[in-house]
């Protein structure tokens, strides 16, 4: 079984298919979004990565919501808008751990 963030980040299986498609990356604050809508059923769950770039090599911080959507532009919009206020909100404190990933 692949766990959650596996699937999310792209590792623990060679099934692509398992793995959101990420959107475009939309900059915010010196960082970037990049939406990543969960297919849940007939529904997309809200979830994100925030990346901010460093000379070591780039940090991620997932975000996943209860939120559903019917469609997956729909819920790129909103993990968009997400991902700006968690920005807005924590800032650099999302990265003052220094690990490679986490969840914000």
């Amino acid at each position: 079984m692949v766990s959650f963030f596996a699937k999310l980040f792209g590792g623990g299986s060679s099934d692509t298919s398992a793995s959101p498609k990420r959107s475009d990356p939309v900059e915010h604050e010196g960082l970037t979004i990049r939406a990543a809508p969960m297919p849940e059923g007939s529904q997309f769950r809200l979830a994100g990565v925030i990346i901010k770039t460093t000379d070591a090599g780039p940090l991620e911080r997932l975000f996943v919501r209860a939120d559903l959507f019917t469609t997956r532009e729909e819920a790129e919009d909103f993990t968009v808008r997400k991902g700006k206020q968690i920005i807005d909100e924590q800032g650099q404190r999302l990265f003052a751990d220094g690990a490679e990933t986490g969840r914000a």
